[in-house]
Formats: structure tokens, sequence, C-alpha cells
């Protein structure tokens, strides 16, 4: 990754480490990335995280909040001004309205930070500490970018056409491979042309990440999610087969090749160096309930794209050198999402297929000296549990209140009910579930945001959640020790 960013880029991002370093001596903060391909609930996340800290939620595994050494929390400025406001109290207010809903999606870049008051539980050091957490939000889809740093535009495309003449892609690229059939790489430039070739690929990448094909691994990454860069050239571009033949000077491939240059430098490369190299701190939430559904092929497919997300990242232990000039990213998380779909008897199964999927990559962080985990959590439990009798069988269930309009096996919920649902069992070996051609069936349906309880001081309770507080532990609890 460091070889596609040059000596200048380098240099500014040694001297920009060095000036960081140096505050956090006076004023210690701790950046942490957050991110997830899409359907994996970033937002959720964020908001859940921030409502435990700031409210005090129950979190017994995170020991500074258990211990008692945590005296105060409390929202702060985030230290980028051209960074947009992660929209906590929005988000908050729309899974607590009247009409609970889930908040939007995650479709730009966002701040948000903490300030930590805390006790030291190093006996060598008693005191008030302040730790500034500052939460840094960004789209999943964004990661796959970065690869693309390191790569020519013949590189990319000739990856890119490879790709969809695979057996899960080739019916959904259909469209795009006729469009390019139809076009004289070698011809002259024409913007009309081009821009029937993007607007087609851009609607075989769609195609592949909507249900039921769930796919992952479709850069670039603001073909899905332009955010304000929609329309513009830099978005304007698609791969073409070229063949081994020089690319003619003013030629259709010519003006490909100079946008997808463009994209690098002024989409892909901003984002590396202004906001991911500055993490100390990395938990990607991943939806793997979609992919196990959608067959052998989408957990394929989600496989390279971990992979490609953990080779983007600057991981390993941090020296003395490394903090002041380069500073790596010394804990990653991996995290499998909406584990309250699931009767709790299948979550060290859901758990156990993700670090199948991530183990390749893992290994290779753990040379480097970064930590990394996997878990299955659910920020905000939108469910309960109960067993259920079907005929003379017993099922494990989950309870809660679809929303307005899911169906299953027939039956539409109309919002307002509650619903014993059987999600179904995870196997016993993950392989097993790696390698389901046709996908497992499991029955899954969309919950409301549970209820707002309240103390019988009518102060509201904790939010229920799976395992935030292991989470929590892993990413900061060492910062707070």
């Amino acid at each position: 990754m460091m070889a596609a960013l040059g000596a200048y880029q380098e240099a500014l991002l040694a001297a920009r480490s060095a000036a960081q370093a140096a505050a956090n001596w006076w004023s210690p903060r701790l950046r942490l990335g957050v991110t997830g391909l899409t359907r994996s609930g970033k937002t959720i996340f964020i908001t859940a995280l921030v409502r435990a800290l700031v409210a005090g939620g129950r979190l017994p595994m995170f020991a500074a909040q258990a211990q008692g050494r945590i005296s105060a929390v409390r929202l702060t400025f985030q230290p980028d001004d051209a960074v947009a406001r992660f929209p906590y109290e929005e988000n908050l207010a729309a899974m607590r309205g009247p009409d609970r809903r889930w908040p939007d999606s995650t479709r730009r870049i966002s701040e948000l930070s903490i300030e930590i008051d805390y006790e030291s539980a190093a006996s060598w050091f008693r005191g008030a500490r302040r730790l500034t957490l500052d939460i840094v939000d960004y789209p999943g889809e964004w990661l796959l970018d970065l690869p693309l740093l390191e790569q020519s535009y013949a590189e990319f495309s000739r990856m890119s056409v490879a790709a969809a003449r695979e057996p899960a892609r080739i019916s959904l690229s259909a469209e795009w491979r006729a469009v390019m059939a139809g076009i004289d790489p070698r011809g002259a430039a024409s913007d009309a042309q081009a821009t029937k070739a993007a607007d087609a690929f851009r609607r075989y990448l769609l195609a592949a990440r909507a249900e039921p094909h769930a796919l992952s691994l479709l850069p670039p990454g603001r073909f899905l999610m332009p955010g304000d860069l929609e329309g513009s050239p830099a978005l304007t571009f698609a791969p073409l087969e070229l063949g081994e033949a020089a690319v003619p000077r003013d030629s259709l491939a010519d003006l490909m090749e100079r946008r997808f240059e463009a994209y690098k430098n002024h989409v892909a490369l901003p984002f590396f160096r202004d906001h991911f190299a500055r993490l100390d701190r990395q938990i990607v939430l991943v939806d793997l309930l979609t992919p196990l559904n959608a067959g052998a092929g989408a957990v394929a497919d989600l496989e390279a794209a971990l992979d490609h997300v953990l080779a983007a990242f600057r991981v390993g232990r941090n020296s003395l050198l490394s903090t002041l000039f380069a500073p790596r990213i010394e804990r990653v998380l991996f995290a499998a999402t909406k584990a309250d779909l699931l009767h709790h008897t299948s979550h060290d199964r859901l758990q156990a297929i993700l670090g199948l999927l991530v183990e390749r990559a893992f290994r290779r962080s753990r040379e480097r000296g970064a930590k990394t985990d996997v878990l299955a959590l659910s920020a905000l439990r939108s469910t309960h549990e109960a067993t259920v009798r079907e005929g003379r069988s017993m099922l494990a269930a989950v309870i809660g209140v679809p929303e307005a309009g899911e169906k299953i096996d027939g039956e539409e919920f109309d919002g307002t009910a509650e619903a014993a649902i059987y999600p179904g069992d995870l196997p016993q070996d993950p392989k097993a579930a790696l390698d389901a051609k046709g996908g497992l069936d499991l029955r899954f349906v969309r919950f409301r945001p549970p209820l707002v309880e309240k103390d019988g001081l009518g102060k509201i309770r904790g939010a229920p959640h799976i395992r935030l507080d292991r989470a929590l532990e892993f990413l900061m609890g060492d910062r707070l020790a």
C-alpha cells in the first residue's frame, strides 16, 4: 500500500503523525475506525456504543466501567471541522420515537468524539485521567478502493472482466459485457460511450450487491456509494477488454485510464491519507447471515472482500518510531452482527464461521504484531428468546416485533404484534456452512427496535445488547487500564 503513495505523500503522513504523537502526550486520544460492508449495521453499532458509554449501560465485561473506574463520559468537539458529525442524537430519537424505526445507513464519512474521565487501575499510578475517543464512521465499500492504488488501469480491467465471467456473476454482468463487446477501446474517445459503459458497469455492481446474490467484492466502492461525487467524470469510467496492444493517445481506453487515475488520486488517496492512515483501532462489522443464505458463491466472495479489507490496513505493533512517523492499527476486531436474529445456541457457530473466513488475513496481521479477534454481537438487541412447540418438536426461537411488511412462510406482519420466529440452526462444522451450495435454510425477518424500558424512578434502563461490552474491552480496555 505504501509503495503507491509516493515519497511526498509519505513525508506528509510522517510529519502529521509526529505532530499528533506529540499532542497525545498531553491530551491522549484514541481514533477508532468503524466500518463494514452494506447491511452490517454500522450506524446502529455506533449509536448503541455511544449511548452505553454516556448513559452507563450494563457492560459487565468492560473492565473500566465494571470496576467503577469511569467517573464521567460526555460528548465533545470532534478534531476535524471539515468532516460531518455523526448524527448520534437523531439516530437515538429515531429508534426511541413513536414509530421506533432504524436510522439511515452510512453513506459518507463522519466523526464523533467522547471524553472519558477515569481512574487508572495501575498500582503505580493513581489519580484522575482523561481519554478522548474519536469514532470515525465510513462505508466499508470505500476500503475496497485502497488496493486500486497499487493497480494500473490495465490490471483493474483484467481482474474486473475475469471476475464478471465467474459463475456467480456471469448472468448479472451480461448487460455490461454486451456494452463492452460493442465498444472499440482503441477508437476515438467519446464521453457518450464512456458514460454508457460506466452506467452499465454500475448497474452490474448494484445488482451483484443486492439480495439474493449478496456479493461483496465489488470495487470501485464509490460506484456503489458515490456521495457528492455522483455524476462526476471521476466516476464515469469502466473496465474494458484491452488485449495486449498499446493504447493509442486520445482513444476511449486512454480516456478511461485517465479517469481511473483521477479516481485513485482524487478519491481513494485522500481518503487513505486524511482519514484511514490515522486510525489506531478498527472494528469491521460483517453481515454474515445474508451471504450464508445466498450460498457458497456469496460466502466465497465475502471471504475475498474481507481479505482485501484487512490487506488495506496498516497493522502491527507500534514502536516509538512508528508512533512518531508511521502509526499502525494495533487492534482489529471483526464482528458478525445481527446475532440477535439467532438463538444463543448458534452464536458460537456464527463466530466460528467468521473466524474461518478471516483466518488467512488474521495470520498475516499477527505476524506483524497486531492483535486480532472475532466476535458475534448485536449492539442493540431487538429480540428475546423462548422455546416454542411445533408438533412434537421444541424449537429454540427468537421473539420480537417484525417490521410492517415483513413476510415469512406466506404470513405478512403488521409492525405492531410480537412474533416468535424459529430462525434455524447453524451447522456445528463451520466448513459445512461455507460449502453449502444452495445456501443455508435460515429464516430471518427485520425486527423493529426494542421498546425503551424505564426503572421505578423513571430512568431509562440500559439498552439490551449481545457482547457489546466484550467489543469495547478489546478495542479500548487497555487504554483505560
